[in-house]
This record gives C-alpha cells, structure tokens and sequence, in this order.
C-alpha cells in the first residue's frame, strides 16, 4: 500500500512516453502536481503499474511486484485496527476528509491526518481501484478474502 495516493507528478514520471496512448496527464486540475490523479481506468493503471515495475525493478525486492490490492486488504489497511465506521470514529466532517463534494475539487494529498498506520487519504479525495472484481460478499468469517475471479465491474474503494 502506498502511503498517499498516487501524485499526478508520480504519474506523469511513469506514464510520460509511453506508447499505449494513453494520457500521461488524465486529470481534471491538471498542473498540480501533489494533488492525486484521477481520471485513470482500471485497465490504465494496469499499464502504469507495468511500467513502474519496469523502471523500478532494481529498487524493489526480487520476486516483488506493485500490484493493486485486493478490495479485502484495503479494507484492512483503511481500519487500521479499529472497528468504527471510519479509521478515526463513527462520523465523518470535513475536517476529516475530502468527501461528497464539502470542497469540489480534489486536494493536495496528505492534506488531512493519516490513519493510526499511517496512510493519508484512505476516506476521501479520489475513489481507489483495487484488484477485485466486483461481486457478493460472503455471510461467513472469511480470513483476507478474494472478489470473483471475472465479472462485469472492478471494485472501487474510498470515495471521491
């Protein structure tokens, strides 16, 4: 997981050149580079994280990949170990994130206080893919739980 969302900089720098056609500068707010982008699919952060474990391949360890996470380990990240509607308790105010339009427009990232492990922005700001496929959950205790294996939509978490 990484700690903030991705950056529309961070972006721009693996996407820049890249022959698939897609945009390396897809977001709304374009040239501001600490604001996470967005506008991205599914299937265009497949091709970014391609090329970022391409061009980071000898910083990372061997066997390693970035890789989206399953909807159950953001899940898991997001809490943060507690059992509230939000890492932080059971409301939520604008203090507390960037949701349901109360700015309308994305903010720089890290703007609002992490969870208790320390990740920014896992309520609020963009919406976040994760790797799974949408589908029912299950009514029994599953430990780290994978979505369908195909379906009609991926599975998007967080909230824009």
């Amino acid at each position: 997981m990484g700690k903030y969302e991705v950056t529309q900089t961070q972006h721009e720098a693996v996407m820049a050149g890249n022959s698939d056609g897609l945009n390396a500068t897809p977001s709304r707010l374009s040239n501001n580079p600490n604001r996470p982008v967005e506008q991205v699919s599914w299937d265009d952060i497949q091709v970014f994280l391609t090329r970022l474990n391409q061009s980071d391949s000898t910083n990372i360890p061997t066997g390693w990949a970035y890789v989206l996470p399953t909807e159950a380990q953001w899940e898991y990240t997001c809490r943060a170990g507690t059992t509230t509607a939000y890492s932080w308790g059971d409301s939520i105010s604008s203090s507390n994130a960037n949701y349901s339009h109360n700015i309308g427009h994305t903010q720089y990232v890290g703007s609002y206080s992490p969870n208790a492990w320390g990740f920014y922005d896992m309520h609020g700001n963009v919406s976040e893919w994760v790797a799974d496929w949408y589908g029912s959950y299950d009514s029994n205790a599953v430990t780290d739980p994978t979505g369908p294996a195909s379906g009609s939509y991926r599975v998007l978490r967080d909230g824009s």
